[in-house]
């Protein structure tokens, strides 16, 4: 029978080996234990807890593992009775593996330093083998006895439970060196890039809300010795605007205040026109301007934007890889330039400040982190010329942050307003956190959906006082969604950053589907749209649960609303992060007298962005979307919409205009 360390060595080598893969492979979950969450599906995995744990196991492991060789021994006094040993025979002779196992255990013995009293090694097995420990009195008998860890080949048992090896000390060696080498690995992602990679001294420039008319450029000098910082464009040479350049304006000091940035805004810019801006220390790039709000770009009749969320610097773990590598940048650094994307709409989750751990909650943490993610070698390649607009989310804050302004609130908005709100669209409101444009055929409200929200619990997700975004946020959305548009606008798009639907059922209590009063007022005001017969189409634009799906929102059966007003939703991420083990999205029918209709789920991969194409059909009476989703640098699907039909009313006539 096996010694107690035997069966705590295998333990702990199991432990720290799968919780080594799932913090790996799943580095970024979080885990709400209690049993109600569990069986309602609230279930994730700890990633943040994980390491103690791992840490834990490896040293329980290695004092075991020492006793472990005393494993095949078992107690016997020199003149006690022994009992009769089963040998396994072959046509009534001991088999040969027998003499083998036997010959080499008593060699390992005496090479450790335990004297053989009685039966050497080319004894056959049936002679009982006594062996005496040098540091004690005690006396062993070698038992042939097979048990529990002995089914198994040496070199097998070895590797897959962590024993050491009786017959070869390299196999021993070997197992212990894998254990030791996951929990490098574990150190290696918690505190490799923190301590080593601050990114103190960055310095890049980068685009973000480019209009027809103005663009906005970001410039990040930390060295003094560079200042003054200045910004200069000109046509680029495609435009046939000349080689003149012109300046924007100069900074003459960055301050620790602004993390060493500046922004500057090109004003006077030509619709549909390509640029060029050269910065400090040879920064530069390129943007286009869009077209005018109604019309389409020139020669392509075609505008393309890209979405998702979710970023974390080396995912899947690559030991090989440097530190702070995103490899979905990787994958859309190679659809960009075939896209021709006006910009990318990123909705949430930039950083990950609780993941795996959390060094502090001051400023200057949350400013590495976004350093991090500038500094990435894979950063230029996919960003240099596609402008990027940000919505915030609670892996900017705290996971499923709740509780508005309160501490480390502050902490976690500085670096957004530095680097995102001050690159973002104008506000909906002087001062606001929420945003609105309107570009080429389309409309844009980006709504805030962390700033303002009540706590998730304990009111019921039907309360009529509970609020995601706030009154003042929420009548913006209203009145954005009641708005006249410009000539030639064909769609609305609301963005959230957290699913619309309900459909998504693990941590439901996080996204839409705990707030159901307040979004049910938001999709009666998008049915509306349908309605009034404006010929707009409504999209819901979201992220956050690291997996894809299409989702139908149709009116109430027998309701005003005719069944063109249905709202799409298109839910995009991660862009560079873990995808879910389990599956957590499926629909309920008639829930509420709300359908939630599936279109599709693709659960799967790494990295996912999706291309949304605006076209004009039928001499420009309709418009058309076609969204395209991209899974691991691949294409994967793509789906079309139609806006409805401008005519006003409800009713079948209606209907059957759409189609």
């Amino acid at each position: 029978m096996a010694f107690p360390t035997a069966y705590v060595t295998a333990l702990s080598s199991a432990t720290l080996r799968v919780l080594a893969y799932i913090f790996f492979r799943w580095v970024a979950l979080n885990l709400h234990s209690s049993l109600e969450q569990i069986l309602t599906r609230n279930l994730q995995i700890p990633g943040h807890q994980l390491p103690p744990i791992i840490y834990s196991a490896l040293l329980i492991y290695l004092s075991s593992y020492l006793f472990t060789p005393l494993l095949t021994l078992q107690p016997a006094k020199h003149n006690s009775r022994r009992r009769k040993q089963r040998v396994p025979q072959t046509n009534g002779i001991p088999s040969e593996d027998v003499y083998i196992r036997k010959k080499n255990t008593v060699e390992h013995l005496e090479g450790l330093g335990f004297e053989i009293v009685c039966g050497g090694p080319d004894d056959t097995p049936e002679t009982p083998t006594l062996v005496q420990d040098p540091d004690s009195d005690t006396t062993f008998e070698l038992s042939s006895q097979n048990n529990t860890f002995n089914v198994v080949p040496d070199a097998l048992r070895s590797m897959l439970l962590g024993f050491p090896s009786p017959t070869n000390a390299l196999w021993g060696m070997a197992t212990v060196a894998i254990n030791i080498i996951l929990v490098l690995g574990v150190l290696d992602v918690v505190y490799r890039g923190p301590m080593l990679y601050q990114s103190h001294e960055l310095s890049f420039s980068r685009v973000g809300y480019v209009s027809d008319t103005n663009a906005k450029i970001l410039v990040r000098e930390p060295d003094n010795s560079q200042t003054p910082v200045y910004v200069s464009y000109r046509g680029a040479p495609s435009s046939g605007l000349g080689d003149a350049w012109k300046s924007v304006g100069t900074v003459y000091s960055l301050s620790n205040g602004t993390d060493y940035t500046a922004t500057f805004t090109i004003s006077g810019l030509r619709p549909s026109t390509h640029y060029e801006y050269a910065a400090s220390k040879n920064h530069a790039g390129f943007f286009k301007t869009t077209p005018r709000a109604g019309q389409m770009p020139p020669g392509s009749k075609k505008f393309t934007f890209l979405t998702s969320s979710c970023i974390k610097p080396r995912f899947p773990y690559n030991p090989f890889q440097h530190p702070l590598s995103i490899p979905g940048l990787k994958h859309l650094a190679k659809w960009v330039p075939e896209l021709h994307a006006s910009f990318m709409l990123f909705l949430g989750d930039f950083i990950y400040i609780d993941v795996p751990h959390r060094f502090g909650t001051d400023a200057e943490t949350y400013r590495r982190e976004y350093r991090q993610v500038y500094s990435s070698p894979d950063w230029p390649g996919a960003t240099a010329n596609l402008p990027w607009l940000h919505v915030i989310d609670d892996h900017e804050i705290a996971n499923d942050w709740d509780k508005q302004t309160r501490d480390p609130y502050q902490a976690a908005i500085d670096p957004f307003d530095i680097y995102h709100t001050s690159l973002n669209p104008p506000p909906a409101l002087p001062n606001a956190s929420y945003f609105q444009f309107t570009q080429g055929p389309a409309s844009f409200f980006m709504m805030d959906t962390r700033r303002h929200r009540d706590p998730e619990l304990p009111a019921s997700a039907h309360s009529h006082g509970k609020s995601m975004l706030g009154q003042t946020q929420l009548s913006s959305l209203l009145n954005y969604l009641k708005r006249d548009e410009p000539a030639g606008v064909k769609w609305k798009f609301v963005i959230s950053s957290i699913p619309f639907t309900r459909n998504w059922r693990m941590n439901a209590k996080d996204t839409w589907s705990n707030y159901l009063h307040e979004r049910r007022i938001i999709l009666e005001a998008m049915w509306d749209v349908g309605l009034r017969g404006d010929g707009i189409g409504v999209v819901v634009l979201s992220g956050d649960r690291h997996e894809f799906a299409a989702t139908a929102f149709p009116p109430p059966k027998n309701s005003k609303w005719p069944l063109s007003a249905t709202v799409h939703e298109f839910s995009t991420s991660p862009l560079s992060m873990f995808y879910l083990p389990l599956r957590s999205y499926w629909e309920v029918p008639g829930e509420d007298d709300v359908e939630e209709v599936c279109i599709k789920y693709a659960p799967d991969g790494n990295s996912k962005f999706g291309a949304i194409e605006l076209e004009e059909v039928k001499g420009g009476e309709q418009g058309l979307l076609r969204f395209r989703l991209f899974v691991d640098g691949v294409e994967s699907w793509d789906y079309v919409l139609m806006t409805p039909p401008a005519v006003s009313g409800g009713g079948r006539s209606k209907d059957a205009i759409w189609g």
